[in-house]
């Protein structure tokens, strides 16, 4: 017999990742490897990223973080971290920390890495508008510079 939980029925706790220590914080709607793999490829416009490469990332990744939006930095190889850092520049994964006071007075803190899908959508959609933007001429700049921008002016002497 299996039992099956709804995300409704989830408490509060647990959903927002403080129930376990490790991850947590469901996402509605999840976030596949092809999905991240085209953010990940569009979150470097200037470097491209091969789809091969791309894919191996976000593989890497969502083993990471499975349905949860976050996981304890403590799981993390130092390899891992550098791609999780990478990934924090690009705006895909963000940090979090948690501070508490141990009954030895002593400060600890839990630094945690957050999943931002939200974000992953954002560059999922990111070429099609680059796409609309290219409609237009890229000369038409030129007719948006004033034309006493184009004359010399009169103590300027042509060599």
């Amino acid at each position: 017999m299996a039992f099956r939980v709804k995300y409704d029925e989830v408490p509060e706790k647990i959903k927002l990742g403080r129930g376990n220590g490790l991850s947590g914080g469901y996402m509605k709607t999840s976030v596949d490897v092809e999905q991240l793999a085209i953010a990940i490829q569009n979150s470097e416009p200037g470097r491209p990223i091969p789809d091969e490469e791309a894919r191996r990332i976000a593989h890497h990744i969502l083993n990471f973080f499975g349905y949860g939006e976050r996981i304890i930095d403590n799981v993390l190889e130092p390899e891992d971290r550098d791609v999780f850092y990478t990934l924090e520049d690009a705006g895909i994964l963000t940090t979090e920390r948690e501070e508490t006071t141990l009954y030895d007075g002593r400060e600890w803190r839990i630094h945690y890495w957050i999943f931002r899908k939200e974000r992953v959508l954002e560059l999922i959609k990111a070429p099609e508008k680059e796409e609309e933007n290219t409609d237009h001429d890229v000369s038409s700049v030129y007719y948006q510079i004033p034309e006493d921008a184009w004359l010399r002016s009169q103590n300027e002497q042509v060599q």
